[in-house]
C-alpha cells in the first residue's frame, strides 16, 4: 500500500492540471504563432508563472487497488503484482497465466 500522503500529493497535481490544462495549452500556442524572440519571452515568462505542479508531465499513473507508482499496466490500470495475483486466483477474463 502507498502511503497516503503520496497519493493526496498526487490528486492535487491532478486538481491542478485539470484546472491549468487550458492556460497552458494557449500559450502554447501563442509561442508557435508569435515570430519575435522579445514577444516569445513575454509568452515563456506567462506559462512559467502557473504552479510547477500543474505540468502534466509531473503526473504519475497509480495503481487502482493499492496506489503503486511502478510498474503499472495502461489497459488494467493495476500494478504488476496485484495484476498476477488476480489472473492466478481468475479474476481477469481472458489472462492467461504464467508461472514467472
Amino acid at each position: 500500500m502507498a502511503r497516503k500522503s503520496w497519493i493526496q500529493r498526487e490528486s492535487k497535481r491532478q486538481k491542478l492540471e485539470q484546472k491549468y490544462q487550458w492556460i497552458r495549452r494557449s500559450s502554447k500556442k501563442e509561442i508557435k504563432k508569435v515570430s519575435s524572440p522579445a514577444e516569445k519571452w513575454e509568452v515563456y515568462k506567462k506559462l512559467q508563472s502557473s504552479p510547477r505542479n500543474s505540468a502534466p508531465t509531473r503526473l504519475h499513473r497509480r495503481c487502482f487497488w493499492t496506489g503503486r507508482s511502478r510498474a503499472n499496466y495502461r489497459d488494467f490500470g493495476l500494478s504488476g503484482h496485484i495484476l498476477r495475483e488476480m489472473v492466478h486466483a481468475c479474476l481477469l477474463p481472458g489472462a492467461t497465466r504464467s508461472s514467472w
